[in-house]
């Protein structure tokens, strides 16, 4: 039996770097382009071997291309990592970067865009809702000159519930956010070499990447396609982690909560007014109704005092993502590489 070496790795700035690892594409001499496959994985033990079977089959239908599958997994606790481990040392063009702990699916992608060398690079989720056939429109999109090309969704297998607010958070998104991020569309796209450059410069921690993405211009294409159901496990984005991901959504590209809160301020400045005319109208014009305010003054106390909380979470929010950024933690740590010989990851992007 034989073991896949292990480096060390070294943290410095704001990620860890693996020695004897280059972050430049490989340029073939023959003129044979490279595509790289980043592939977060966390609790996919179960489908991870039925996927790789599909996409590693989708790929030999370009023989013109070659290709790496860089799997990164984010502090599974199902068996993950010894599935993936198994599929780099059987298949040459898979690489498994296992992360110290759970750094959170857009750090995953952040490590295995750190670490891809390919001339395009295509991200996508493992549980087979992303087609792995999907994945070559995006390629031939590509060849035909677009830079980025997103997989939008056409139709969804998922829950009522997921659906509608799916639709919602997308099109609020789009409604709020100072740039023009597309609707119906995660994470699942290709990237040319230059736009994955520009994007690995983005180090900010409160990580939006498809945000990311829009926000970088290039060309951009969107590629229409029927999102399959879920076929093994339950999903990673549960409730919680949904309004998580919508908030940094939000908050990173879009200024809109400060605005609210100042038209806020000014509203309830307004109100204050108008209560403290009426209050004084009854006391100077009808002081034989009048009644001690009690219920006047506690409407307003606990209108202004709901007013000012919520106007200190949202500013909380932003203030919260400043002192993560200030921090200058890294990003993720890797703690082991296997596979494709212990030299073809990759570098993270450029220090601070």
């Amino acid at each position: 039996m034989t073991t896949t070496p292990q480096r060390q790795t070294t943290v410095t700035g704001n990620f860890v770097v693996q020695p004897g690892l280059g972050a430049e594409a490989v340029h073939d001499p023959a003129g044979r382009r490279l595509v790289s496959y980043v592939l977060p994985v966390y609790n996919e033990a179960d489908g991870i071997e039925k996927f790789h079977e599909r996409l590693f089959a989708a790929s030999r239908s370009r023989p013109d291309l070659d290709f790496e599958f860089i799997y990164v997994n984010d502090g599974s606790r199902d068996g993950s990592l010894e599935v993936l481990e198994s599929i780099a040392r059987s298949c040459p063009e898979a690489t498994v970067l296992d992360l110290s702990r759970n750094f959170g699916h857009q750090m995953a992608i952040t490590a295995g865009l750190d670490h891809a060398r390919g001339d395009a690079i295509v991200v996508m989720d493992t549980d087979l809702q992303d087609p792995p056939e999907v994945s070559l429109q995006l390629i031939v999109a590509w060849e035909a000159g677009a830079q980025i090309a997103y997989a939008q969704r056409r139709t969804r297998k998922d829950t009522a519930m997921k659906r509608f607010t799916a639709h919602a958070y997308y099109r609020l998104l789009h409604r709020f956010a100072d740039i023009e991020i597309p609707v119906d569309t995660g994470d699942f796209r290709l990237m040319d070499r230059a736009a994955a450059d520009v994007l690995r410069a983005h180090r900010e921690r409160n990580r939006f990447v498809r945000g990311l993405v829009a926000s970088l211009g290039f060309h951009q294409v969107a590629v229409p396609f029927d999102r399959d159901d879920r076929t093994t496990g339950e999903t990673n984005y549960p409730l919680p982690k949904m309004l998580r991901l919508a908030a940094d959504g939000v908050t990173s590209f879009s200024t809109t909560p400060l605005k609210w809160i100042t038209r806020l301020g000014i509203i309830t400045t307004v109100l204050s007014l108008l209560g403290i005319v009426y209050a004084l109208a009854l006391r100077l014009f009808l002081p034989e109704i009048s009644v001690p305010g009690w219920t006047l003054l506690m409407i307003m106390v606990l209108f202004l005092g709901g007013v000012q909380m919520l106007s200190l979470g949202v500013i909380g929010a932003y203030v919260g993502r400043i002192y993560t950024e200030v921090q200058a933690r890294p990003l993720y740590i890797v703690q082991k590489v296997v596979g494709s010989d212990d030299s073809g990851a990759g570098t993270p992007g450029p220090a601070e």
